[in-house]
């Protein structure tokens, strides 16, 4: 596996660890920045809002460049917002600051996993993004307590800071890391950005954008309120919650190792059955959410088939499309934008039926998943229609199909 594959890795993490910054320094932002702590949320969804829509518009603008220097471009945008972030006085430079971090980091996604499967051979290809996409598994564990540590004992502005010094050091390890590959011939006539664009009207693209799009929403509409729901449904005690979400955050390192060795040779088999195990485990988290034995062998499920699908998505959707960034990048504002609805939907569920609905709304998103897989399904098990030239011969002249 190419070292390059690792620094990749690193890249990802940075940025999502930047991603789940706020989350963890709400009171600290909160009395410096003179906000309110739901205004400090929504800078979380001021990112994930970034990634979703700005990212595939600044990877647009990166098209014509070599992937390794778009790559370093990235980080150049994504420390100038990190910095703006530390030295902000008001929130309105903060929401500014999230924004540009934001949009490099979707841009980061779609470019790192195009260089991926250039650098690797296509029999580890599917190891070599769940690598890659470790670093998303790894920040999303690690994120939120890192950054909640070092705010309590250094502050907010520390915490910024010590961000951006990993995106630097992972910037200087990729500028001697990531090969320096040359540059793509698009296909087809015309730039770059028509040729990439071309993709899209592909309806099976879509197709597999949806399923993501599912898979993801499934997994965060639970995963957002694990929190409320271990403590005031199953019982545990507050200063037990943090240790078993780093149990879920094991399971979900495991199950990307897992997903990533399968995802190359069984890609619809490894969605499909995540998308039944998944739904199995969120409607038994949310009948025996009560048990202690029972909710915990049901997170450890969900964290070994949720966001775990990824390696399996996005060979899905290479092979569908293309490997290009703009493919991958879209894909990604798909994914952000499962966090976004799964979290939205489920809190919805909170407000109206209690902190058991989040769980019966991601199976049902889980079971929306598995519906959008059987066009795909239906389209590989269809007998091949006869061609013109078998057409015209009798019936007994026809060439038999195996």
């Amino acid at each position: 596996m190419p070292f390059a594959i690792y620094v990749l890795g690193l890249g990802i993490f940075t940025m999502v660890t930047s991603e789940f910054l706020v989350a963890g320094l709400m009171p600290q932002l909160s009395d410096d920045l003179g906000a309110g702590i739901p205004q400090i949320g929504y800078l979380v969804s001021v990112y994930a809002a970034a990634m979703a829509l700005g990212g595939p518009l600044l990877t647009a603008l990166l098209l014509r460049l070599r992937q390794k220097t778009a790559l370093v471009l990235l980080y150049v945008v994504f420390l100038a917002g990190q910095a703006l972030g530390a030295l902000a006085t008001g929130y309105g430079l903060m929401v500014a600051a999230r924004l540009v971090t934001g949009a490099a980091s979707g841009a980061f996604f779609g470019v790192a996993l195009a260089v991926c499967v250039r650098i690797t051979g296509p029999e580890v290809r599917g190891r070599a993004t769940s690598i890659v996409l470790g670093g998303l598994m790894v920040g999303t564990v690690l994120g939120l307590p890192l950054s909640q540590v070092a705010g309590e004992h250094y502050g907010w502005r520390f915490a910024f800071w010590a961000v951006a010094a990993l995106a630097a050091l992972s910037l200087a390890v990729t500028c001697g890391a990531v090969p320096a590959l040359p540059k793509e011939e698009p296909d087809g006539t015309g730039g770059s950005v028509r040729a990439e664009l071309g993709a899209f009207r592909n309806a099976r693209l879509w197709t597999a954008f949806a399923t993501s799009m599912l898979i993801i929403g499934a997994t965060f509409a639970a995963f957002s309120y694990f929190v409320p729901i271990l403590t005031d449904v199953t019982g545990f005690a507050a200063g037990t919650v943090p240790l078993l979400l780093v149990l879920y955050g094991a399971a979900t390192v495991v199950g990307n190792a897992v997903v990533g060795r399968l995802a190359d040779r069984h890609t619809m088999v490894v969605l499909g059955t995540g998308l039944a195990l998944n739904t199995v485990f969120l409607t038994l988290f949310a009948l025996g959410a009560g048990n202690a034995a029972t909710a915990l062998t049901a997170m450890t499920g969900i964290g070994l088939v949720g966001v775990t699908m990824n390696p399996a998505m996005v060979t899905r959707v290479m092979r569908t499309a293309n490997d290009r960034p703009l493919v991958n990048t879209v894909h990604t504002s798909f994914i952000t934008l499962g966090v976004v609805v799964g979290s939205w939907v489920g809190g919805i569920g909170v407000a109206h039926w209690g902190l058991r609905a989040p769980l019966w709304t991601g199976a049902a998103m889980a079971v929306l998943g598995l519906l959008t897989l059987l066009p795909e399904v239906l389209r590989r098990t269809a007998p091949s229609a006869p061609s013109a030239v078998e057409s015209s011969l009798p019936t007994t002249e026809r060439p038999t199909r195996v």
